[in-house]
C-alpha cells in the first residue's frame, strides 16, 4: 500500500477503514492531552496493521520485509466508527499523497516480533492470553518517523 501511494500518489484505504482522535476516544479516557490520545489512535493502528500483513501473509509474493506502517494524514471528510472501536472512522476516499503529514514505520529490528504478530493476531483476536502476549511484543516497538518526501527512499531501502 506504501508503493501505491507513492507510485500513484493516491491510496484508498482497506475499507475505507482508518484511526482518529475521535469525540468517542476522548470520553473513553478520564485524563490525556491530544498528543497522548493521538498516541493511543497511533497504536491501534500499528495493531491493524499487524492485521494487514498477516492477510497479505496469505497472499505470496511481497518482495518487502514484514514492516508495520502507519500513515499520519490530514483529511476532513471522515465518519465516526464507534460500533467497530472508539478510534475508527471511516474515509470517504483515497487518501491522495498530499494530504500526509508523516509515516510511521518499523526499524528492521521489530522484524521477528511482527513476524511472530502476523501468525498469532487471529488468535489473540479470539482471546489467546499466548498470543495476545506475542502481538504485544510487537507493539512494543516503536515506529519511526519519515516525512512523506522521504518515503520513495525509505521504500528503496527495504
Amino acid at each position: 500500500m506504501l508503493q501505491q501511494l507513492v507510485a500513484d500518489r493516491a491510496m484508498s484505504a482497506v475499507n475505507g477503514t482508518a484511526f482518529a482522535l475521535t469525540p468517542a476516544l476522548r470520553e473513553s479516557y478520564a485524563e490525556g492531552d491530544d498528543d497522548e490520545l493521538g498516541d493511543v489512535a497511533l497504536r491501534e493502528a500499528a495493531l491493524a496493521s499487524v492485521r494487514l500483513l498477516a492477510g497479505a501473509a496469505e497472499e505470496a509474493g511481497s518482495e518487502l520485509p514484514a514492516r508495520r506502517v502507519v500513515l499520519v494524514a490530514e483529511v476532513d471528510d471522515v465518519t465516526a466508527r464507534p460500533d467497530l472501536d472508539d478510534a475508527v472512522v471511516r474515509l470517504s476516499g483515497p487518501i491522495s499523497i498530499d494530504d500526509v503529514l508523516a509515516a510511521y514505520v518499523d526499524n528492521a529490528a521489530a522484524e521477528p516480533a511482527v513476524l511472530a504478530a502476523i501468525d498469532a493476531v487471529d488468535a489473540a483476536d479470539l482471546g489467546d492470553e499466548d498470543a495476545e502476549l506475542t502481538v504485544g511484543d510487537a507493539q512494543d516497538h516503536d515506529l519511526a518517523w519519515y516525512a512523506t518526501q522521504e518515503l520513495p527512499f525509505l521504500l528503496e531501502l527495504l
